[in-house]
């Protein structure tokens, strides 16, 4: 099963989404998906495991995760006590880029890395803040005042503000999340891709890394991860190619050698078939 793309208006005149206090059911819940838009996730009660990136991590009330936008993530909710949380869309286009001479930028958080942990496990008194942050945005959103989009946005710029002072003290290594039933191994093998996920695609060879058989490996992946190896690798693939189009004045040839295509016509198929578009016609959509 190939991570379902899920859509966000790009003409929308104000680019964020709320879904309040959901309770997430496993039957319910997506399977693993990305999206352009960045996410913040609150968790208010129950408990359940998100997978993000490369790392899976335990849900708890009190945690904030912070998904940055073109990352691979699900969520597997308990089913006796379900995650009730609230999820925060938005494109990065709704936070400033000004830094003021300052190292701090709010774009930081979403820095998508193999070395950061998405999980915030918020302290009681930022926790009740960022709570009633988000009553405070799903009131603005239903009263509609004068104002209320700037006032929202600036709601979530403070909130983003004063949760980037605490991410020092929050920050815990990737690997203290996984659990007895995910080898550390297994752990290894997914930063592993996330260094190099172009040198990572020969099943084979990446098992032998590890001392497991290719077969053993590939099992434990569609197990945990949901989605086989080939098509984990070829999403993270596409994921760099959209940083590359995005970021660099690279010739897409480049691009499609860069992210370990040994030919433009497949990079190209692959490309159109995930994200919809040509590599050359997302190039151009995501610079305006």
């Amino acid at each position: 099963m190939k991570p379902i793309v899920k859509p966000f208006p790009d003409d929308h005149p104000f680019p964020l989404s709320m879904v309040y206090k959901d309770t997430k059911q496993p039957q319910s819940e997506l399977p693993d998906h990305i999206h352009d838009w960045h996410e913040l996730v609150y968790i208010y009660s129950g408990k359940g495991t998100i997978f993000i990136n490369h790392t899976f991590y335990q849900m708890e009330p009190g945690d904030l995760f912070v998904i940055p936008g073109n990352t691979i993530h699900r969520a597997f909710p308990d089913k006796q006590d379900p995650v009730t949380s609230t999820a925060l869309f938005f494109n990065s286009s709704i936070l400033p880029a000004e830094t003021y001479g300052e190292a701090f930028s709010f774009h930081q958080l979403f820095r998508s890395s193999s070395a950061i942990s998405y999980k915030l496990a918020l302290p009681p008194i930022a926790a009740a803040n960022f709570s009633a942050m988000i009553d405070e945005l799903k009131l603005e959103s239903e009263r509609r005042g004068h104002g209320y989009r700037h006032m929202i946005a600036a709601r979530l710029q403070l909130a983003l503000l004063e949760i980037s002072r605490l991410v020092p003290a929050l920050h815990q290594p990737s690997f203290n999340e996984q659990n007895a039933a995910r080898p550390e191994w297994f752990a290894e093998a997914l930063a592993h891709i996330d260094r190099d996920v172009a040198g990572s695609s020969n099943l084979t060879e990446l098992a032998a890394l590890y001392s497991v058989s290719p077969e053993h490996f590939s099992r434990l992946f569609k197990q945990l991860i949901g989605m086989t190896f080939k098509t984990y690798i070829n999403t993270k693939k596409m994921i760099h190619a959209k940083e590359l189009l995005v970021t660099t004045d690279l010739k897409i040839s480049a691009i499609a050698l860069e992210c370990g295509f040994d030919s433009l016509p497949h990079f190209h198929r692959m490309f159109k078939r995930l994200t919809g578009a040509a590599p050359a016609e997302y190039r151009q959509t995501a610079s305006r």
